[in-house]
């Protein structure tokens, strides 16, 4: 129903999380190439516990290729940079959920090709530096789904 993207994912147990996530919520997960670890990690498959064979994951190159692949309704960014919170927004299936590196969010000029109001961010007490990826994803999805009537007919 939901496209996360991961972008240049660094840390393997948050991507193995995010595995567990999709294959639990429906959502498409996208890894955006390079990641900072191999597929194979056993702390990606231990945090994914025996959930890979039920998420479906894609692997692309780059950013373009997957717009050229998927070619998604809407896209919204998710970082500490955005003016708007992910809670108002009006969710539609097939949104894509772009997430960045963990260790520096997605990059100026990714967030610049990108309306403002597609910049969500999640609010956090003053003077907090970010969420953790999972944590991020698990909260800007779940709301998505809860818009949606979680999937329901």
């Amino acid at each position: 129903m939901f496209h996360i993207v991961l972008v240049e994912p660094q840390i393997p147990p948050n991507t193995g999380n995010i595995i567990r996530l999709c294959a639990n919520c429906g959502a498409k997960l996208h890894l955006i190439q390079p990641l900072g670890f191999d597929l194979s990690d056993r702390k990606l498959k231990r945090a994914g516990l025996d959930y890979h064979d039920m998420a479906n994951v894609a692997l692309y190159d780059n950013f373009k290729q997957f717009i050229e692949a998927v070619s998604p309704q809407r896209i919204f960014a998710c970082s500490t940079k955005g003016q708007r919170n992910y809670n108002q927004v009006n969710f539609e299936a097939w949104d894509a959920l772009v997430f960045g590196p963990e260790t520096r969010g997605l990059s100026t000029t990714f967030l610049n090709s990108l309306p403002a109001e597609n910049i969500l961010r999640i609010p956090m007490l003053k003077g907090s530096r970010s969420l953790n990826l999972s944590n991020a994803a698990a909260i800007v999805v779940y709301e998505a789904l809860r818009q949606n009537g979680f999937g329901a007919d």
